[in-house]
């Protein structure tokens, strides 16, 4: 098998299909034109509310083989993707494929559904039990494919997967389709990854427990790219969506990492008048986060822009006058969602926005820095975000390779040993985002600089930080836990990590033991 570009071997061919392999972060020149939906019309005052969603499944030509998509705005609240899964097996159809933006720990009922055959291919991010389900050989007809929220929108965007029926969870809709996230009594925050769903689908049904007076502000989904409006008692869980801790961690080496992160871009002198940085939701991202606003308090300096997943510490930031503007793709919490309803300088963006690989312009690539995570890191930076040393497959993509890519400095944060497993090491389980484009590996005991950026190497000496090669990091760790097991994969390819531009930056073998 041919090696691509970060020397991973990948199949000429999977499930059929000839594959391109990885071959540089921004080798791939676009080609072709972009995939839209069909041509439709309606007449005046159409009605286009159905009161029941079965009914709207029916209305809507859904069969065997066909491809549904849905967005995870409401991560562990989603309601819809089960409920629609269940009525298609209850209407008879089968052999469907999932394109959902990502499935969590309450989807692990599609299990029984993928036995049966009702689902038989899922291209989206997996995290909890319907990735280890696929990692120990749960049986679908073709390995799933992982994409970040960029690559997403650039393959529904230019055909690569196209949509036959896309449901689309809205806390609020009117009756002639237009949708948003911030209004009805269970309110998600944007819901912007599936305008791409509603530009491209074959049909396009709005799911809500909400309906208001026409016209629902603001049109997130707009009205001329919907076909049915359906009625449900719960679209969906509020509370599902706030996600990890969402507090800043109070671990002593937690916040060592998340101190010298922003100690590195400090020194950097990224920490400037005007500029723009990205913000996480885990406990290190928040804490930085923190330690961040109270070095821009204390230098008088206030950013023109911050990216989330949004927070309510970076909404804080936001009111404090520290941030002129978040762009925002994601709430966690309800305190971000407030903010986007009171203020017009908090915008919602969509991931086309953010992060498209075939576009002219992503917010990404106007990054200062970013603060990013992982389950494990190798020795020439590659990053591992999907799978944990054990093999198995537990998390999604999200936007770690869009805002990798994208920054001028990525600070990955993560600690040397987790469960008494070093996460540096000679080769990581799977490589999610390339080394070439990640700057700085942050850990408690020290920081690595990529060689590629000696700049930012002296600037960090410089200043006095704790200079560390991953080589050392590695070994240390290793003198006081040990090397930890590995994996035993077999042969079959289950799942596919696409860099972001649609070629095939690894595979997940299916798990078959440890050594």
């Amino acid at each position: 098998m041919p090696l691509n570009a970060v020397g991973r071997e990948i199949p000429e061919t999977i499930a059929g299909r000839p594959v391109k392999p990885f071959q540089g972060a921004f080798a791939t020149v676009p080609q072709g034109r972009k995939h839209g939906g069909p041509l439709k019309t309606c007449r005046p005052r159409g009605n286009k509310v159905v009161p029941s969603l079965e009914e709207a499944i029916r209305n809507s030509g859904l069969s065997d083989g066909m491809t549904i998509s849905f967005h995870h705005t409401y991560r562990n609240g989603d309601l819809l993707v089960l409920k629609v899964v269940e009525l298609c097996e209850r209407l008879g159809i089968r052999d469907l494929r999932l394109f959902p933006t990502a499935l969590f720990p309450c989807h692990q009922g599609l299990i029984p559904y993928i036995e049966r055959g009702v689902v038989t291919r899922i291209e989206g991010s997996m995290n909890g039990p319907v990735g280890a389900f696929v990692s120990q050989g749960g049986k679908l007809a073709a390995p799933a494919v992982l994409r970040s929220h960029g690559g997403r929108w650039r393959a529904a965007e230019c055909g690569e997967v196209g949509i036959d029926v896309a449901f689309i969870a809205a806390p609020c809709a009117d009756p002639y389709g237009n949708a948003n996230g911030l209004g009805g009594s269970n309110p998600c925050g944007p819901i912007s990854f599936s305008v791409i769903d509603s530009w491209v689908a074959d049909h396009v049904i709005v799911v809500t427990d909400s309906l208001v007076p026409y016209p629902a502000i603001p049109p997130e989904i707009e009205q001329g790219y919907v076909d049915q409006v359906a009625l449900v008692d719960r679209v969906g869980d509020p509370a599902g969506i706030v996600s990890g801790t969402l507090r800043v961690t109070r671990s002593p080496t937690q916040l060592r990492i998340a101190r010298l992160a922003v100690d590195a871009v400090l020194a950097a002198g990224l920490v400037r008048a005007g500029m723009g940085f990205q913000a996480g939701a885990g406990g290190i991202s928040l804490a930085a986060t923190d330690f961040l606003a109270k070095e821009m308090k204390k230098r008088g300096i206030k950013a023109k822009f911050a990216i989330g997943g949004v927070t309510r510490y970076l909404v804080d930031m936001f009111r404090e006058g520290l941030v002129e503007v978040i762009l925002d793709g994601q709430a966690f919490d309800p305190e971000s969602i407030s903010s986007l309803r009171e203020d017009v300088r908090h915008q919602i963006i969509t991931p086309g926005f953010y992060a498209d690989y075939n576009s002219l312009g992503c917010a990404t690539y106007m990054l200062d820095f970013a603060f990013l995570g992982g389950t494990e890191v190798d020795l020439e930076f590659n990053v591992n975000v999907n799978t944990h040393s054990d093999g198995q497959l537990l998390h999604g993509i999200g936007g770690h390779q869009d805002v990798a890519a994208g920054a001028e400095v990525t600070v990955i944060t993560i600690p040397t040993i987790r469960g008494r497993i070093p996460t540096i090491r000679e080769r990581v389980t799977t490589v999610t985002t390339p080394g070439e484009v990640v700057d700085l590996i942050v850990t408690e005991r020290g920081i690595a600089v990529n060689p590629r950026r000696q700049e930012l190497a002296e600037d960090l000496k410089k200043a006095g930080l704790p200079l560390r090669s991953l080589e050392e990091l590695r070994a240390e760790a290793e003198r006081l836990v040990g090397k930890g097991k590995s994996p035993l994969f077999g042969d079959e390819v289950v799942a596919v990590i696409q860099w972001r531009d649609g070629t095939v930056i690894d595979v997940v073998r299916k798990v078959e033991g440890w050594e």
